[in-house]
């Protein structure tokens, strides 16, 4: 490690460090599922394959009885477990990491605010005065393990307050999407369940104020709070993050629950929870009628938003940041580098898969959201890549 780095790596958190490097393996764990997944949904065993999601399972507890499918289960379930560690994370970096200063936070703020707008402008620019402008929230989204398995490739020449950078940026983006999934695809309130959730979520904010560090103590009122929210209309993985919120991070004795509960979640999320994820929604059975479908605006409004979109919208944000002096470019980094993280902010993948699932209620519109998503995160990912290469390889030559 190099005497320039050496300071920053021991000053950040060692709970931002793990985050880091189980973000970065877990990148490579997602591309594995979602080839696998492409590939069995287009073998001999496709169709039972894809059976296999669709299927029915019995959901009881006590006074209540559900049917519900396999598919189901990981996007409505599981993924509110991923939710939750996604909350935990922006609640650190909030209170202690790299977002808990102006100074600090003026930076990724601002480029994760540009690299949500374009996106969504690009998006609405192809798709608008038709149905499916609701999609315009799907290519908002960077996912941060494919982001930092990519960077992870070019090894030591990248700076470590590029990969905070990154990891700050995609923190604050994943709190926007959090925003938007709540505010913007929410369907048919029930008012009565909205009640209840919010008196969950004031007994939660009691008790964290009254210093409770049990963890089962929030898991309970927390499961409670999921079913609520599930009831009331809005999406039920933000009860994740509700929860999350009210997990206390000061302690009298020993360590945190925030960062207990963060490091015990690491690891069924990240190589279970996500892997799941991408081999339920990546099934896709590829025809040849599918190519003639990426120039279908759906797919155009994806492709550009995430392709030019977000390394337009986070280089632009992040050069008026700092040209006016509202912030300052991380040690060791040029403009250069930031385009290049721009690019690979367009590895949308789990987030926008997510968003296409609330957006679009045709199976068709789904699949070819789902497919632009994952040939604009390639494309992203190649880009981002090939340019941060290049660019490192000049300066280190210099």
């Amino acid at each position: 490690m190099s005497k320039n780095t050496a300071p920053l790596f021991y000053r950040i958190s060692s709970g931002f460090r793990l985050f880091v490097r189980s973000q970065q393996f877990s990148g490579f764990l997602l591309i594995g599922c979602t080839l696998l997944s492409v590939l069995l949904a287009n073998s001999e065993v496709g169709e039972a394959y894809l059976h296999l999601f669709h299927a029915e399972l019995p959901l009881s507890i006590p006074g209540i009885h559900h049917t519900v499918s396999v598919e189901w289960l990981i996007n409505d379930g599981l993924m509110a477990v991923f939710f939750l560690l996604v909350g935990l994370e922006i609640k650190r970096e909030l209170l202690v990491g790299e977002l808990s200063s102006f100074q600090k936070a003026s930076l990724p703020v601002m480029a994760a605010i540009g690299g949500m707008i374009a996106p969504a402008l690009f998006y609405t620019a192809f798709n608008a005065g038709t149905p499916s402008v609701s999609g315009w929230g799907i290519p908002m989204a960077t996912d941060i393990a494919f982001a930092l398995g990519v960077l992870s490739l070019l090894g030591n020449r990248v700076p470590l307050s590029l990969k905070v950078f990154l990891t700050a940026l995609a923190v604050v983006d994943d709190l926007g999407a959090v925003g938007v999934i709540a505010v913007f695809y929410t369907h048919d309130l029930s008012t009565t369940y909205l009640s209840y959730a919010a008196a969950v979520l004031l007994l939660l904010m009691i008790m964290n104020r009254s210093g409770i560090n049990s963890l089962w103590k929030y898991l309970i009122p927390g499961l409670v709070l999921w079913y609520c929210v599930l009831q009331s209309g809005v999406h039920a993985t933000v009860a994740g993050v509700l929860l999350a919120l009210c997990i206390p991070h000061k302690t009298r004795k020993g360590p945190p629950l925030l960062s207990r509960l963060e490091e015990r979640l690491h690891t069924p999320v990240n190589y279970f929870i996500m892997p799941l994820f991408a081999l339920a929604n990546t099934a896709l059975p590829i025809k040849s009628e599918m190519v003639t479908h990426l120039s279908d605006p759906i797919a155009l409004g994806v492709i550009f938003g995430l392709v030019v979109g977000k390394p337009v919208g986070i280089f632009l944000f992040s050069w008026l940041s700092v040209t006016t002096g509202l912030s300052q470019l991380p040690a060791g980094t040029r403009f250069r580098e930031l385009a290049g993280l721009g690019m690979l902010g367009g590895i949308g993948f789990t987030m926008a898969i997510f968003i296409a699932l609330l957006a679009f209620r045709d199976p068709g519109q789904i699949v070819e959201a789902k497919i632009a998503i994952l040939v604009a995160s390639l494309l992203s990912g190649i880009f981002g890549y090939l340019f941060l290469s290049k660019s490192l390889h000049e300066r280190a030559g210099s």
